[in-house]
């Protein structure tokens, strides 16, 4: 959204669509005191008392996540026995809690009522975090790596020689766009007003497999001045 407003601009009303955040899983409306506050206090936006709150509350989800995921069930035992009743099926190896967690049937309420060791004085906003940090952090870890996979991809350099023409699937808005730029790297193709994150897929597709044809051919160059030296 950001590069919307700034780096390509925009000639109509702009519609702030939560579609147009690129990581919108990570920018959600539960986690923005966590994210925000800090930047927030900062930049004098917020008292230093409303930042130690949301630290203090920081620290504590950490330290609650940390529990359960050290903290193991083991079937057959009593613990077990006190969650049965609340599983769709009876445990069949060891679990942590915070694989437990992760079951669409418990919820942090329901394990809390069920096992000792859970803190009952947590404020329901830490509780509520915890549970959507563990119910969610398949997806969370999978966004996680696909930004930083997208940071390595910012710097791969475009082939000045490049002939987006033999690229398929790209409009012919995207291809007069990037025929008119001629962007160097894959960062600049991005930001370019109309170029679509397919269009960037496919741009990485093509120069993955024309490095890799450039790599066969020196190879088999290299194998023919060999066999000519040994004639």
């Amino acid at each position: 959204m950001i590069d919307d407003l700034i780096t390509r601009g925009t000639k109509e009303p702009y519609r702030m669509f939560t579609s147009r955040a690129e990581y919108r899983l990570m920018l959600r409306e539960d986690n923005a005191d966590l994210r925000l506050s800090e930047m927030a206090f900062k930049l004098g936006l917020i008292a230093e008392e409303r930042w130690r709150q949301t630290d203090q509350k920081r620290q504590s989800i950490e330290q609650e996540l940390q529990r359960l995921k050290s903290t193991w069930v083991q079937p057959g035992s009593d613990t077990a026995a006190q969650l049965a009743g609340h599983l769709k099926r009876p445990l069949s190896r060891e679990y942590s809690q915070l694989d437990l967690l992760k079951r669409p049937e418990l919820t942090y309420k329901k394990m809390a009522k069920a096992l000792a060791g859970f803190n009952q004085q947590l404020d329901d906003a830490v509780t509520q975090q915890v549970e959507i940090q563990a119910k969610y952090s398949g997806y969370i870890d999978r966004q996680k790596d696909e930004i930083e996979r997208n940071k390595q991809q910012q710097n791969v350099i475009i082939p000045a020689d490049l002939d987006y023409q033999k690229i398929g699937g790209l409009s012919s808005e995207i291809l007069q766009k990037l025929q008119a730029t001629r962007p160097e790297t894959i960062g600049q193709a991005g930001r370019i007003s109309g170029v679509t994150p397919a269009a960037i897929s496919l741009l990485l597709i093509t120069l993955k497999k024309k490095n890799y044809q450039t790599k066969v051919l020196q190879n088999s160059q290299n194998e023919q001045h060999k066999q000519a030296k040994t004639r």
